[in-house]
């Protein structure tokens, strides 16, 4: 059976010093007895502690105590991008040009738990949500790999649920994807990191994602509509560089995001009778009219589950606040 892990510090303390681990029984917490400084170190030394721990040990109140980030600063935080074949079209792009796996980075430091602000900073004019699953390695591969699709149980430990927060006026007219997602707050991560048993992990593409604001649905989709799965991702950056065990891996986002391409004649005459420095302009100009971009006050909530609620990733809930 799936093992909700969630990271927590008291209220009352506000020093993540203090941040303990936990399993999630209901509305209360079963804590680890041991401390884990980092996602890696839980990973590699507190997953069995971890499924030991009964309803019976579930002491601590979960009203009582704030939810952390279930992935820690020290970890890294990859990201897949236009891995959804929907997300790739609204973006006005061919998915059949992309063959390859689109890969960024984003700062660990922008993450942060599934119920903080998301603070829109003052010159960010075009702020933007993806909904995410995130994957979490459970060994450190420094070598190359070719991870089998049966046998992700081996490499990763869980999943949790990523909001990739994005600068669209910052990564679309820069190029810079690390600049425009990587603002602080700009990852929300959580609730909980899933831990899943080896026949879990066969279900992942079964795993259903949904994103609201306001309570008005903007993305909805099954994981297995992937054009990367993970055990492929796995494969090519384990040729790439270390991995570490506790790092992330947010799979990409489908359609539905507030960022859209422009019709085929604006896109034609954009490419072909303007400047970059023109072309973006009036991109920022043009979007600044659209109420898909998210303003301060607006709530973002965020779910993954199987539909027959036995692989459930938690609700996530941040609220867009003013920098």
């Amino acid at each position: 059976m799936a093992t909700p892990v969630v990271r927590y510090a008291p209220t009352s303390s506000p020093d993540l010093s203090h941040a303990r681990w936990g399993v999630l029984f209901g509305q209360f917490i079963a804590p680890l007895p041991e401390r884990y400084a980092t996602t890696g170190d839980f990973v590699r030394h507190g997953r069995a502690a971890a499924r030991a721990l009964t309803a019976a040990q579930a002491e601590v109140p979960l009203g009582g105590v704030k939810i952390l980030s279930p992935v820690t600063e020290q970890q890294q935080f990859l990201c897949q991008g236009v891995n959804y074949a929907s997300h790739v079209r609204e973006s006005g792009l061919d998915p059949s040009d992309f063959p390859f796996n689109t890969i960024f980075t984003k700062a660990p430091s922008c993450l942060t738990g599934p119920y903080d602000d998301v603070v829109k900073p003052a010159h960010v004019k075009l702020l933007d949500y993806e909904v995410e699953l995130g994957v979490v390695l459970g060994r450190d591969l420094h070598e190359a790999a070719t991870v089998q699709p049966d046998r992700l149980h081996e490499v990763l430990a869980g999943v949790t649920i990523v909001n990739d927060v994005s600068a669209r006026c910052v990564q679309l007219p820069q190029m810079q994807f690390y600049k425009g997602k990587s603002y602080r707050t700009f990852g929300p991560t959580g609730p909980v990191l899933l831990l899943l048993e080896e026949d879990e992990w066969r279900r992942w593409p079964e795993l259903h994602m949904r994103l609201t604001v306001n309570g008005q649905v903007r993305q909805e989709a099954y994981c297995g509509e992937m054009l990367h799965k993970p055990h492929q991702t796995l494969s090519e950056l384990s040729g790439l560089h270390h991995l570490y065990a506790g790092d992330l891996v947010a799979t990409g986002t489908p359609a539905g995001c507030a960022a859209r391409a422009p019709g085929k004649l604006a896109m034609f005459v954009t490419r072909h009778f303007m400047s970059d420095a023109t072309k973006w302009k009036l991109f920022i100009k043009g979007n600044l009219r659209n109420p898909a971009y998210l303003q301060p006050n607006d709530v973002m909530e965020l779910s993954i589950r199987t539909d027959d609620g036995r692989l459930d990733l938690g609700m996530q809930r941040t609220r867009v606040v003013a920098g």
